[in-house]
């Protein structure tokens, strides 16, 4: 019965000690960082103090201090603060939680605070789905892609995230405040899209915040292929080799080697190399090849190959006295282009012609012209050189100058028209002598007589021998005798003998009338006759 009564006694102390703890109502709130030291006072009470005793509110009470200085604390971390306060040093987040302070003074009174424990934010960071990284951390992407945005952290509770972007040459904007979210996309990017992008991380029970910036930049590949040229120095010792490949962002690098081979020269993002005279020759190439961030892999390139100078001219020219003449001298195939120069005479090969008021130098391109006015035979006759040089080799041409007195054109022409005339009067001569018909028929034509209709056929024969003409005399008499009844008219000519036989359309006076006026023409004494012949009318 013993046992049995002592029982019943302790739960009613344990209910009365709790009684008190389970009517109180929460008086204050306190929030801890993790890892700092948090103080949990006992009421809003001022003046002396009694027996104060410090329990954790769990499932069931946890004793923690008690100002009675028999009683140790459960922990070496929790201590008495102006013997009442509890005082825990080195916050952990399991320290969160409700306590409650019990004081006995006159009265036992019970004081519940809660404690809630705040942890960062800690290890903030911001990842973005990009083509690459620098080793700075910054962020790089290509124009036109798609970007994720997140940003993670350490926090209890879980943190307000707000995101911020900054333009170069812009103050920040807000993408806005008080996000539950902690990413974002942009769907495509731009150029106008690249700068510094911030992550802000605030704890609403601390109030701590943390931000992280990354910067972002916007890249894209240039348009077009790499372009590369030689410039040459003033004095032709050194070349330079310059390779550009603009419109991109950013700049590429570029890469000169010497072909066939590979043998690098040098690599930079200027482009630009510088060769002396020794590492030249006639037809070697060289290659640039531009690389950029974004690819392509294997890069873009460009190659030059030298070329020796080749000249093109006019190996002689001619200039009449006080007249002008332009020489030509035209360049081809050199790379680098040529530096053209006209010298005078062969005996001094390298007195460098100058442009003046007598000598007219101009240049298109890699054709050069040599103008020289009012030439003289004493100052002008004679070789002309023009040259061509780059820092391959040089390469020379003759040009040969002839300066004379000018032509006499008039006389020229006088004496082709007297040829002419000449030549005029010798054709006439011959038809008259061999033709003495046609300028009877010319002569009739000018008196108007008309021979429409009678046409003259001629026959000429050679002047017979005067031994035939004897031997054949009675035959002519005869004949002649016979044909005089129908044709009573003799045609005579010097030297010849000429046979005619007219044809007349049935008038027979027309053709004697036209007999009688080759008659009356020939006034000088006739040795030869006429014969005329049968002939079919």
């Amino acid at each position: 019965m013993a046992a049995g009564s002592r029982a019943p006694a302790i739960f009613l102390c344990l209910g009365a000690l709790l009684a008190p703890w389970v009517a109180a109502e929460l008086e204050a709130v306190v929030i801890g960082e993790d890892h700092e030291n948090v103080t949990l006072q006992c009421g809003n009470v001022s003046g002396p103090r009694g027996l104060v005793t410090w329990y954790r509110n769990d499932l069931e009470p946890v004793f923690l201090l008690s100002s009675n200085s028999s009683l140790p604390p459960s922990e070496p971390r929790f201590s008495l603060l102006d013997g009442s306060s509890l005082l825990i040093e080195g916050v952990i987040l399991q320290d969160e939680g409700n306590y409650s302070c019990q004081e006995v003074l006159n009265e036992t009174r019970w004081f519940l605070v809660s404690l809630q424990v705040a942890s960062g934010p800690y290890q903030i960071k911001v990842n973005i789905s990009t083509s690459g990284k620098f080793p700075n951390g910054t962020h790089y992407t290509a124009k036109g892609t798609q970007v994720d945005f997140s940003c993670s952290s350490s926090s209890w509770p879980p943190p307000v995230v707000e995101w911020w972007f900054q333009a170069p040459g812009f103050t920040k904007e807000t993408f806005g405040s008080n996000l539950t979210a902690s990413y974002f996309t942009l769907l495509q990017t731009s150029h106008n899209l690249q700068g510094n992008y911030t992550c802000l991380a605030k704890n609403v029970l601390s109030g701590r915040h943390q931000e992280v910036t990354t910067e972002l930049l916007v890249y894209y590949p240039p348009p077009s292929t790499p372009q590369c040229w030689v410039e040459m120095s003033p004095g032709l010792v050194t070349l330079q080799l310059t390779c550009h490949w603009d419109g991109g962002y950013p700049d590429p690098s570029f890469l000169w080697t010497e072909e066939p081979g590979g043998v690098i020269l040098g690599e930079s993002n200027l482009g630009v190399e510088i060769l002396n005279q020794s590492q030249l020759s006639d037809g070697k190439k060289f290659k640039c090849v531009g690389s950029h961030i974004l690819g392509p892999k294997s890069g873009a390139s460009c190659v030059l190959q030298l070329r020796t100078p080749s000249l093109l001219s006019n190996p002689m020219k001619t200039c009449f006295v006080g007249g002008n003449v332009t020489l030509t001298c035209q360049v081809s195939d050199a790379y680098p282009p040529a530096k053209i120069t006209w010298l005078r005479n062969l005996t001094q090969p390298e007195v460098v012609i100058l442009p003046n008021n007598h000598y007219l130098i101009s240049q298109q391109d890699q054709s050069s012209t040599l103008t020289i006015r009012n030439c003289s035979p004493h100052f002008d006759d004679g070789y002309y050189v023009c040259r061509a040089e780059n820092v391959v080799g040089v390469r020379e041409v003759d040009i040969w100058l002839s300066v004379k007195e000018p032509l006499n054109i008039g006389g020229i022409v006088g004496t082709i028209v007297s040829l002419l005339l000449l030549g005029l009067a010798i054709v006439l001569g011959l038809m008259l002598y061999y033709s003495p018909v046609f300028c009877w028929k010319v002569g009739s034509t000018f008196r108007g007589q008309d021979m429409g209709d009678v046409m003259v056929l001629v026959d000429s024969e050679e002047e017979e021998e005067v031994e035939e003409e004897e031997e054949d005399a009675a035959e002519e008499e005869a004949e002649e005798s016979d044909r005089e009844e129908e044709f009573p008219e003799e045609v005579r000519t010097h030297g010849h003998i000429h046979q005619v036989t007219a044809l007349v359309n049935g008038n027979l006076e027309q053709m004697g009338n036209g007999l009688l006026v080759l008659e009356d023409d020939s006034s000088e004494p006739q040795s030869d006759t006429v014969q005329e012949e049968d002939g079919p009318v």
